[in-house]
């Protein structure tokens, strides 16, 4: 699994109009699934999440996670986060998990973000959506499950 998290100072998500996600100061995180992802990957990726240091402290160092500050996230389903442009100029998405299983993994990641007991919003899974945010920093990371980093990094 992979994501892309944005620390934020505030985002939403909105189909056909309407908002059906937003937050305050937190995470936006983008969340791809791969072929071969498990529940592991799942159970990982949400506890590396919720637990890297990338909120500044008082002395304005990187140290504190998005539960240390309290902060809220927003998880929004991206399979093009598995769309290869090595070949051609139309990007293949062979990658990526088929919906089903991915739908399964993002249902999951988002079960184990919610036991941290912070605001945590989503968009739909497969949804054409528009997200809106404004990054705070601009302070951007990727970050794959430890099978997914080890074998396909991007």
């Amino acid at each position: 699994m992979r994501v892309v998290l944005q620390r934020v100072r505030e985002a939403s998500v909105e189909i056909d109009g309407k908002i059906v996600g937003q937050i305050g100061p937190g995470l936006l995180v983008f969340l791809g699934v791969g072929k071969g992802d498990s529940e592991h990957d799942a159970i990982f990726l949400a506890d590396r999440v919720l637990g890297l240091r990338i909120f500044e402290d008082s002395a304005g160092k990187m140290n504190l996670s998005v539960k240390d500050v309290q902060g809220e996230i927003l998880v929004i389903s991206q399979f093009t986060l598995y769309g290869s442009t090595l070949k051609g100029r139309r990007p293949s998405f062979d990658a990526a998990a088929p919906p089903d299983h991915a739908r399964v993994l993002y249902e999951l990641f988002l079960q184990e973000l919610r036991r941290s007991g912070l605001k945590i919003e989503s968009g739909v899974f497969g949804a054409r959506m528009n997200v809106s945010l404004v990054n705070d920093g601009p302070v951007t990371f990727i970050v794959e499950s430890e099978p997914v980093a080890k074998t396909n990094p991007i």
